[in-house]
């Protein structure tokens, strides 16, 4: 049985383009968050996007651009409390609200897993 992707479900790196997109717009509005970034989120947002769509079935351009994920590593330099945790997964899925009925009810409860999951996993502090 052939399965399509997340990735080929939700029409490619557009949809992660603008899911980031919304993301970030909402960080940058977050008193906690907001100086976690760099002023010039370009960068970052282009390579949450490139990462999201890799994880879920896309090209692997992330990969191929700044090599393993190594996602502990990268967001060591940040205190990232539960309260950052749990303010990254707001935005994160006010985001993923944002995109409406591009993903399956199915797709949503898996990516929101997922989000979970990493959040918790970068808590460092």
């Amino acid at each position: 049985m052939d399965e399509t992707t997340l990735y080929e479900r939700v029409g490619g790196q557009p949809f992660f383009d603008e899911l980031v997109a919304a993301f970030y717009a909402g960080v940058m509005t977050d008193e906690l968050l907001a100086p976690m970034y760099q002023e010039d989120l370009d960068a970052a947002q282009r390579h949450l996007a490139l990462f999201l769509a890799q994880y879920w079935g896309g090209p692997p351009t992330y990969m191929d651009e700044r090599g393993h994920p190594r996602l502990r590593m990268r967001h060591a330099p940040f205190r990232i409390t539960k309260r950052a945790r749990d303010a990254w997964l707001v935005h994160m899925r006010a985001a993923l609200a944002s995109m409406g009925e591009r993903l399956s009810d199915e797709d949503r409860f898996e990516f929101d897993a997922y989000l979970e999951m990493a959040a918790k996993s970068l808590r460092n502090v």
